[in-house]
């Protein structure tokens, strides 16, 4: 299930990281603090992409295992 989780936590984490880095580029108020945002938005979506894949690969596994 580690392999599943990986992989799911790699696609879920940039997934965010785009999300909210599109937020921060088009919202013209934080655009003017994006070199502060971009760093602390793009590691919370790495921490935040943790708890979520592994609740997703259980499911997947429980999913698979029948």
């Amino acid at each position: 299930m580690f392999r599943i989780a990986a992989i799911v936590w790699i696609m879920l984490a940039v997934t965010l990281a785009g999300i909210a880095l599109l937020v921060i580029v088009t919202v013209p108020a934080l655009s003017d603090q994006a070199s502060f945002l971009i760093p602390v938005v793009c590691t919370a979506a790495l921490v935040i992409a943790m708890p979520l894949s592994y609740v997703v690969a259980r499911r997947i596994s429980s999913a698979s295992a029948g």
